[in-house]
């Protein structure tokens, strides 16, 4: 297998989700998260697995800063394929539900499209409209282990088993997909990375390479990706007593905590301070 800079290198991750801008006050859901099989580490990450019951007349908003991934969801309502999401992604949760999700790689989403994954930027399709998954099969199959008990350990392993054998027919994954994979890799496990020149420099390709290669099979650019990671970091830091934000902000490379603060709010919706202000009680 070819080997590229940083492959091998997991990133460094935080287990509360860097990416999940959660309310930790909202008691009203729980998430089951499990590695997948060693085969098919090349072609996806890791499954996420929600069980909600919100009251009558409530909702939960779920705020997610995506990684630069597409995904697989199958839920009892239900079933879809989602592009990397360039803003903000909110989901609702209402009533009682589950959902079971799966993180691909980045070198999934072209071979389970078979089209450039810049077309789903922002997007997502229902999971039978995929050429390369047997969507309806994969659907019908874990909504019929997970109906019974979806906080069931036992039903959460059949279906994490269901998508599995769907995705072995993709194996093994191209050349390509995995150079995007060390690349993706390299930018999230990589915090000292700040432009896109090193980036380039780090894998020996043109920006304009890089540029054709990442809209190929992410969806968007380089500078996105870096500053996606940032975002993703910045949140992190920000669950912690005692990091003041001018800090935060120089370590990640911004210029003044101002435009760090502009940045976060219009990623987020928040001001760095707000989204902090969440985890001060469970500090206290």
């Amino acid at each position: 297998m070819t080997s590229f800079p940083g492959q091998g290198r997991a990133p460094a991750r935080d287990d509360i989700e860097r990416a999940h801008l959660l309310d930790p006050t909202d008691r009203t859901w729980s998430i089951a998260r499990a590695q997948v099989s060693p085969d098919l580490t090349d072609l996806a990450r890791r499954f996420w697995i929600p069980v909600w019951d919100v009251p009558p007349g409530r909702d939960s908003v779920q705020r997610v800063l995506q990684y630069p991934v597409c995904l697989l969801v199958v839920s009892d309502s239900y079933a879809r394929f989602y592009g990397v999401v360039s803003g903000l992604s909110h989901t609702v949760l209402t009533g009682r539900g589950w959902a079971v999700g799966l993180m691909f790689q980045p070198a999934a989403g072209h071979l389970l499209t078979g089209q450039p994954v810049r077309r789903m930027t922002d997007r997502h399709l229902d999971l039978t409209a995929l050429p390369a998954l047997d969507g309806s099969a994969v659907t019908d199959q874990v909504r019929r282990v997970m109906a019974p008990d979806p906080d069931s350990p036992h039903a959460q392993a059949r279906a994490r088993g269901v998508v599995e054998d769907a995705l072995r027919a993709l194996l093994p994954a191209d050349e390509e997909g995995l150079l995007v994979n060390a690349i993706v890799e390299h930018v999230e496990s990589s915090p000292d990375l700040l432009r896109v020149d090193e980036l380039c420099a780090r894998f020996g390709l043109t920006e304009r390479t890089l540029q054709r290669l990442l809209h190929k099979r992410i969806g968007l650019g380089p500078k996105w990706l870096i500053r996606r990671r940032r975002l993703q970091e910045a949140a992190d830091r920000l669950r912690d007593a005692g990091t003041p934000l001018s800090g935060i902000a120089a370590e990640l490379g911004y210029a003044d905590q101002a435009h760090f603060t502009r940045d976060f709010r219009t990623a987020t919706g928040m001001t760095p301070g707000e989204f902090a202000a969440r985890f001060r009680p469970l500090r206290q």
